[in-house]
């Protein structure tokens, strides 16, 4: 009988074992992460106005970012493969990085439903269209502290507003980061790149002195992949949406695990903290063109 194959590297392994769940995971982790896209998954892109990406830029550094379309835009014709009808923001990371052979971490998340599934692999197909990614990781995450909002594409024909780079946080950036409840965050590793989503109530990541960011980490998966990233290649990629303008803000920083310190304490919930001292951000006015609805708070 063939021995189950582990979809873990050396850093998530690391921090499983820190965390005391190593051995559960080696059991789990071949059962819930494929090397194809189930049924399930497959329909539920197709369903997703936006489609959340990880991807890093020539220096290797990871960026989060985000794409847009009808719901349809992203379809799988076949297990193994997912195709996306978008085009990234020329001013964008992601811009640069689509090319055969680069890698990509995919998320996509219907926060009204609070479903979720992740997706890493590998550019098969890059054009004036979209591209294609062919599936090496394939999984689900559990629907713990999205916030229920629903997203309606409106389209838009209006021409694409610059991205604004920034040197450093500037009081807009400090002030949707400090209210926001919804984060997502992108990590590498020498294999690929991962994008996660993160939530809270508002205001759960604060600034601190020179633009370091403090982030909860609460009870999720225990996969750890992206603490797991994150031990191997501290640089992190984050995106903030405005959800009344549809800015984007992304934010490139060098990240820290703070396993235990007393500023847990005032983060009720919190395993551990992720600490995030920014090296960097990118604005993108009006960049997603979606208007969301809470649904229940």
């Amino acid at each position: 009988m063939d021995t189950p194959r582990d979809p873990f590297h050396d850093g998530e392994r690391a921090v499983q074992a820190q965390a005391g769940m190593q051995a559960r995971m080696a059991e789990v982790g071949p059962r819930a992460i494929r090397d194809h896209m189930p049924d399930q998954h497959r329909d539920f892109f197709a369903l997703l106005p936006f489609l959340v990406i990880g991807s890093v830029d020539a220096d290797g550094q990871p960026w989060a970012s985000v794409l847009s379309g009808p719901p349809g835009f992203v379809q799988s014709p076949d297990p193994r493969t997912l195709q996306v009808a978008a085009r990234a923001h020329p001013d964008s990371p992601l811009a640069a990085h689509l090319r055969v052979g680069a890698p990509l971490g995919l998320l996509g998340i219907q926060p009204h439903t609070r479903r979720r599934n992740r997706m890493n692999g590998t550019v098969v197909r890059a054009g004036e269209a979209g591209f294609d990614v062919e599936v090496e990781q394939s999984f689900g995450n559990c629907p713990k502290y999205i916030r229920t909002r629903e997203a309606f594409y409106f389209g838009d024909d209006e021409p694409v507003a610059p991205a604004q780079p920034l040197a450093a946080l500037d009081d807009a950036a400090r002030a949707l980061i400090a209210r926001a409840d919804t984060l997502f965050i992108a990590s590498a590793h020498a294999a690929g790149v991962d994008v996660s989503h993160r939530g809270g109530e508002p205001g759960f990541v604060t600034v601190g002195p020179d633009d370091v960011l403090t982030l909860p980490d609460y009870v999720g998966n225990f996969f750890f992949n992206t603490l797991g990233n994150l031990l191997l290649e501290p640089r992190a990629g984050l995106l903030f949406i405005d959800f009344d303008s549809g800015d984007l803000l992304q934010v490139s920083g060098h990240a820290q695990i703070v396993w235990e310190d007393e500023a847990l304490a005032a983060h009720p919930g919190a395993q551990r903290l992720l600490t995030i001292a920014v090296t960097g951000a990118l604005r993108v006015p009006g960049g997603l063109p979606l208007q969301w609805q809470m649904t229940d708070p």
